[in-house]
């Protein structure tokens, strides 16, 4: 089973990557994968790579259902 993480983007590099914040930690995810990505968007992020944008609301549900997970 494969899991994608919700990350904001928050600074796009000309080689093709872009800095993601996910759940607060900053990380840097290949742009390849998807046509047009700008700051702001939220991405799915698999395997170093955003996968797909999503909706902001889905994305913060996700977000929030993956810290209460992690306080049990």
């Amino acid at each position: 089973m494969c899991l994608s993480i919700p990350g904001k983007v928050i600074k796009i590099h000309s080689d093709d990557s872009a800095e993601v914040s996910v759940g607060g930690t900053i990380v840097k995810v290949g742009l390849q994968m998807l046509d047009k990505v700008d700051v702001g968007n939220y991405v799915l992020v698999h395997a170093g790579f955003a996968l797909q944008i999503i909706d902001e609301k889905e994305a913060l549900i996700t977000l929030q259902l993956l810290r209460e997970m992690n306080e049990n």
